[in-house]
C-alpha cells in the first residue's frame, strides 16, 4: 500500500475506532479514497510538488466536495455539487485526500455544536461537554485524529471556539484570502473558510495552500504591497482590560491569568479597554447585520413543512426568521456603527502587534445549553463575535486543560496582519521567541541581505522590525567580495564585489513586502546603497552595498569575515 493510501486506511480505522458517527454527515466509501490516495501517490512519482501528500481532510457541510451532497446541516438543502469549493480544489491538488463533510451546527448558525438533525456532537475529550460550533464535526475529527486536517467556516467565531473546546489550532484568516466559491454563506460578507490541525505548523501550511486570489469570487482579495510579516522578539500584545473579562467563568478566568503569565515570558503585555469591540459583536445578532442570516437560509426556513420543518433546529428557525423583516435603513446604520468602531479599534491597539483574548469565556454541558440555549450561545462568542465584522484575522491555540473543560487563547491583528497573529501564537506555544512557517506568499515579500548595522542585536535592526521584515536566516555571499569599515555614525560595513581576491562574507537574511523595501530605500542614507548581492549558493538578492568614493578613508576588515566577527575582536 502507498505512503498516501497508508494514512487513508488509518484514517478510516480511526472512525471506526473512535464510534462517533454524530461527527459525520457523509463519509466517502473508503476504497475511493484508497483510490484517490494512490494517484496522488503516483503523482508524486512524477516529481510533482505535493505539499500535503499523506494527509487526510474533512469539510465541514456547507463547501462543496464534487460528488457528496451538501446539507449545511439541513436535510431538505441537500444538493450535490460537480465540482469541489476552490479551496478544496487546492488542498487535492497539494495532495491532501478528502474522505467526507462532517457535522455542523445548522445553516452555520451558533457555537454550541448541539443544533443539528444528525446529532449533537460530543466534545472529543469531555463527552458531556459541547464541541462548540459551527465547525463541530471538524474540529473533533481532527482532535480525535481521525484526519490531519479539517475545513470549517467562521462568521462569528466557529474557527476559533471549536479549537479551544478540543485543544487544537484554529486559523481564521483575514475575510477574502480564502475563496468563499463552493461555500454555502452564513451572513454574507461576513463568513470565511477556516483551518484546524493538531499543531499551529500543520494548520499553516494547509492555510497556505488555500490563501490564494480567486476570480470566481468577488470578494476574494490578495495580499497588499504593504503586508507586514515579521514581529519582534518581544512584540507588545494587548490585553483586555478586567471590566473586559466578567463573561468569564471562575475556572476560566484562573486559565486566562494562567495564559497572560505564560505570554508575559515572550512578550510585553499592554492592558487595554476592548469594550467597543465586544459592543461591535451585538449588531451581528441583536442589530440590522442579522439579516445576513435571513439571506442565507431564509428560502429554505420559510417553505419548511412536514418532516423538512421538523428537521429544522428551532434555535436555528428562530433567529432565521427573526432578520426577515430587518430594515434598510437599520442595517446601513448598523454598517455605519461598525467602520466607527472599526477605526476606534485601530486606535485601541496602535503599538500593539496583536491582541489576545480568551476564545471562549467557558465550556459548559449540553446539558447547560440545551436549558438555555440562547443564552449559553450568546456568550461563548463574546470574544469572537467582532472579529469578522471589524476585518480582522486570528490564530485560536489551546492554552491548558483541566478535569471540566479545555481553555484557548486567540490572538487578533489587523487585516492582512495574519502572519503577526501566527507568531504571537508559535512564541505563547513554544514558550520563547519563535515563528510559524510563512503563510504570506513569497511572491508578497522580498528578500533583502544585511552585513553590517541592521543585523539582529545591531542599532539599526530596529528599523527593519518596524517596517514588519522578517528573520529568515544566516547567509554568506560567494567568495567574491570584500568588506570595509566605513567612517559612519552608528558604525557601518561596506560590501564591495571584486574581481580579484574576493572572500565570503557573512550576513542575514531577511523579508520584506516591496513596500517596506521602498520606503526602506527612500531613507538610505550616503554612502549606502542597495543592489544586487550573490550568496554562495548562486543565488541572487537585493542586498547592502556603498558608493565606491566611501571606500577611500574605510579599514579593508575582509579577514574578519564578517561584521559581527569585526565587531567581536573589538576592532
Amino acid at each position: 500500500m502507498t505512503t498516501s493510501a497508508r494514512r487513508v486506511a488509518a484514517a478510516y480505522a480511526a472512525i471506526r475506532e473512535a464510534e462517533r458517527p454524530e461527527v459525520w454527515i457523509t463519509l466517502r466509501a473508503e476504497a475511493d479514497a484508497v483510490r484517490e490516495a494512490a494517484e496522488v501517490d503516483e503523482r508524486a512519482a512524477t516529481g510533482t510538488d505535493l505539499p500535503l501528500r499523506g494527509m487526510v481532510v474533512a469539510v465541514k457541510d456547507n463547501i462543496d466536495v464534487a460528488g457528496l451532497p451538501t446539507t449545511a446541516g439541513y436535510p431538505a438543502a441537500a444538493a450535490v455539487p460537480a465540482t469541489d469549493a476552490t479551496a478544496v480544489a487546492l488542498l487535492r491538488a497539494a495532495g491532501a485526500v478528502v474522505i467526507g463533510k462532517t457535522n455542523l451546527d445548522q445553516f452555520a448558525t451558533g457555537l454550541v455544536g448541539t443544533r443539528s438533525p444528525y446529532g449533537a456532537v460530543r466534545n472529543a475529550l469531555h463527552p458531556d461537554r459541547i464541541s462548540g460550533g459551527s465547525s463541530s464535526g471538524s474540529a473533533v475529527a481532527v482532535a480525535l485524529g481521525m484526519v490531519d486536517i479539517a475545513l470549517g467556516t467562521d462568521t462569528a467565531g466557529s474557527g476559533r471556539v471549536p479549537a479551544a473546546l478540543n485543544a487544537i489550532v484554529g486559523i481564521k484568516p483575514t475575510l477574502g484570502l480564502v475563496s468563499t466559491t463552493g461555500m454555502l454563506p452564513a451572513c454574507h460578507p461576513y463568513d470565511t473558510i477556516t483551518v484546524f490541525a493538531r499543531a499551529l505548523d500543520t494548520a499553516v501550511r494547509a492555510t497556505a495552500v488555500i490563501a490564494r486570489p480567486d476570480g470566481s469570487d468577488p470578494r476574494s482579495r490578495s495580499w497588499p504591497a504593504d503586508v507586514r510579516i515579521g514581529v519582534a522578539d518581544r512584540p507588545v500584545v494587548a490585553v483586555p482590560s478586567a471590566a473586559d473579562l466578567t463573561a468569564l467563568d471562575q475556572v476560566s478566568r484562573a486559565s486566562w491569568e494562567a495564559a497572560c503569565a505564560r505570554l508575559a515570558k515572550v512578550a510585553t503585555l499592554r492592558e487595554v479597554e476592548i469594550a467597543p469591540l465586544l459592543g461591535a459583536a451585538k449588531l451581528l445578532y441583536e442589530g440590522a447585520i442579522v439579516a445576513g442570516r435571513y439571506a442565507a437560509a431564509g428560502a429554505w426556513v420559510d417553505a419548511a413543512d412536514g418532516a423538512d420543518a421538523e428537521s429544522l433546529d428551532p434555535t436555528v428557525a428562530g433567529i432565521v426568521r427573526g432578520a426577515r423583516d430587518v430594515r434598510a435603513v437599520d442595517y446601513i446604520r448598523d454598517r455605519a456603527e461598525l467602520d466607527g468602531i472599526a477605526a476606534l479599534a485601530r486606535e485601541i491597539l496602535d503599538g500593539c502587534a496583536v491582541l489576545a483574548v480568551p476564545s471562549a469565556p467557558l465550556h459548559p454541558t449540553i446539558a447547560e445549553v440545551n436549558a438555555e440555549p440562547l443564552a449559553v450561545n450568546a456568550r461563548m462568542g463574546t470574544f469572537t463575535n467582532f472579529v469578522n465584522l471589524l476585518d480582522m484575522a486570528a490564530a485560536a491555540v489551546p492554552a491548558s486543560s483541566r478535569a471540566d473543560g479545555e481553555f484557548g487563547v486567540t490572538f487578533i491583528a489587523d487585516a492582512f496582519d495574519d502572519q503577526l497573529a501566527l507568531d504571537v501564537a508559535a512564541s505563547f506555544l513554544a514558550g520563547l521567541p519563535t515563528s510559524a512557517p510563512l503563510l504570506v506568499g513569497e511572491d508578497a515579500s522580498v528578500p533583502l541581505a544585511v552585513f553590517g548595522a541592521h543585523l539582529r542585536g545591531e542599532p539599526l535592526n530596529p528599523q527593519l522590525v518596524e517596517l514588519g521584515a522578517r528573520f529568515v536566516g544566516d547567509v554568506v555571499t560567494s567568495p567574491d567580495y570584500r568588506l570595509f569599515a566605513l567612517n559612519t555614525e552608528p558604525p557601518k560595513p561596506g560590501l564591495v564585489e571584486v574581481e580579484a581576491d574576493g572572500a565570503s562574507i557573512a550576513g542575514e537574511l531577511w523579508r520584506l513586502s516591496p513596500a517596506a523595501l521602498g520606503r526602506f530605500l527612500a531613507a538610505l542614507p550616503a554612502p549606502m546603497t542597495l543592489g544586487r548581492v550573490r550568496l554562495d549558493d548562486g543565488s541572487e538578492v537585493v542586498g547592502f552595498g556603498c558608493a565606491p568614493g566611501a571606500l577611500a578613508a574605510a579599514d579593508d576588515i575582509t579577514a574578519f569575515g564578517g561584521w559581527r566577527a569585526f565587531r567581536r575582536a573589538g576592532a
